[in-house]
């Protein structure tokens, strides 16, 4: 099943609409979910009864909206509902358990004027243990039919680059494998002696060695190497660019919000230029 937050911003509405395509692409049900917050509203300055109400009433409207917009874009999608109440962040994170895929909006009705990313597509972004995509609110004018993937040399880019296969795949599109790498420290020291073409070589291979895992499996998908001298985040998202998909693994390993995302899939879902997958290992 895959679920969908909803908040009745212009992002939440995008990400419905990526939502029910993967839906219909994958032949899973659709859950979209509303959470209701009403901690902001139990503090002692804020008496608590109508407002609450009218809250749950806005929740309302919202999925109906929501579910209205699936059965206009993908008819054919199995789609429930569901009004939660918690905080947004958690309440994705709790529906995240056995999902197949968590997708929400860039950045939700709260978010600070001007900011790319949400504090809830963070914090889902950083705690689902199953892949989460988050979609920006912009409309692209037409498919590009490429899906993005970095990799780099550790065993735990490979569940992110199973989902991008997998998504490529589904949608019959070229699957762009983008490992980006940068000069040794010491590159520029005289008396330190590097061949360019040795380590570019090896480069490539760490590309080679990843799709040696999965490629037999996805014969009919079309796969470009790329292995750019770059920082990764500049590489993909300069990728991103002609890409409908953007997928990234996520190394993070800290203990509270955001610092469970790597630094390389939290500056793409900053400057991703579409959809970001981040596919945690």
């Amino acid at each position: 099943m895959i679920i969908v937050g909803v908040d009745g911003s212009v992002t939440s509405r995008a990400a419905v609409e990526w939502a029910a395509n993967d839906a219909l692409r994958m032949r899973v049900p659709l859950r979209i979910v509303h959470a209701v917050d009403r901690s902001w509203y139990q503090i002692g300055k804020f008496p608590i009864g109508a407002l609450p109400d009218t809250l749950l009433s806005e929740g309302r409207r919202i999925l109906r909206e929501a579910l209205a917009l699936v059965h206009e874009r993908q008819p054919a999608v199995e789609v429930t509902v569901q009004d939660v109440e918690g905080e947004p962040a958690l309440v994705l994170r709790d529906q995240a358990k056995d999902a197949t895929e968590v997708v929400v909006g860039s950045r939700g009705l709260g978010g600070f004027a001007g900011a790319l990313l949400g504090s809830v597509s963070t914090h889902v972004a950083g705690h689902a243990r199953c892949p989460v995509v988050v979609v920006r609110g912009e409309r692209r004018p037409v498919p590009y039919g490429e899906v993005v993937v970095g990799v780099d040399d550790s065993a735990e880019c490979e569940p992110a680059l199973a989902y991008a296969f997998e998504q490529a795949k589904l949608r019959g599109s070229t699957l762009r494998v983008v490992h980006a790498w940068q000069l040794p420290v010491h590159v520029y020291a005289p008396e330190i002696v590097y061949d360019m073409d040795e380590i570019r070589t090896a480069q490539h291979q760490v590309v080679r060695d990843r799709l040696a895992v999965f490629a037999p499996d996805y014969p009919q998908v079309t796969v470009i190497e790329e292995a750019p001298v770059a920082h990764p985040v500049a590489a993909l998202t300069e990728a991103s660019g002609r890409a409908d998909l953007l997928v990234v693994g996520s190394h993070g390993r800290g203990a509270v919000g955001s610092a469970l995302l790597g630094s390389v899939s939290r500056g793409v879902l900053h400057h991703a230029a579409c959809p970001v997958a981040v596919v945690r290992a």
